[in-house]
């Protein structure tokens, strides 16, 4: 009997034991548990993705929704700030012709005085001028009397 019978013998004894005490079914088990912890955290892995895709996804809506929603805000902004200029303008050009034509009244108004103004100091002077020639040529108290009628007449002719 030489060694390499006796190692043979250790090792089936060996076998013997190890088999007796199931340690290939502790390994087997030890294995199963170890591939169902690996599959849960690969199903575990899968659902995260799926969350995250779905996160994703919603972000990436919300961002649409919001540019969509800022470009309407700003195009809304445009036709609102075009809206006050071409209001500021019509204001603009309403004010300006209600001056012009504010301006064109008191000038017209000034041309209507001045004129009346002339047509005044023609008649005093036309009158100063008959009554300085009435005086030397009438006496005075028919000059007085022609004075007053003459006086009457342009009167009711300016009226």
């Amino acid at each position: 009997m030489d060694a390499t019978f006796w190692a043979l013998v250790a090792l089936v004894i060996f076998i013997g034991i190890v088999v007796y005490i199931k340690v290939p079914g502790m390994i087997g088990k030890s294995l199963d548990e170890r591939a169902a912890k690996i599959r849960n955290e690969l199903e575990e892995a899968r659902r995260l993705r799926e969350e995250a895709q779905q996160l994703l996804a919603e972000f990436q809506r919300k961002r649409k929704e919001a540019e969509k929603e800022a470009g309407d805000i700003v195009a809304a902004a445009k036709r609102e700030a075009g809206a006050l200029v071409e209001d500021a303008k019509k204001k603009t050009e309403e004010y300006v012709a209600r001056r012009t034509a504010l301006a064109e009244t008191k000038i017209a108004q000034a041309e209507r005085d001045a004129v009346n103004e002339v047509r005044s100091r023609a008649v005093d002077i036309a009158v100063e001028a008959a009554r300085s020639l009435m005086a030397g040529q009438v006496d005075a108290k028919a000059g007085g009397k022609l004075f007053d009628a003459s006086l009457e007449q342009l009167k009711t002719k300016l009226n």
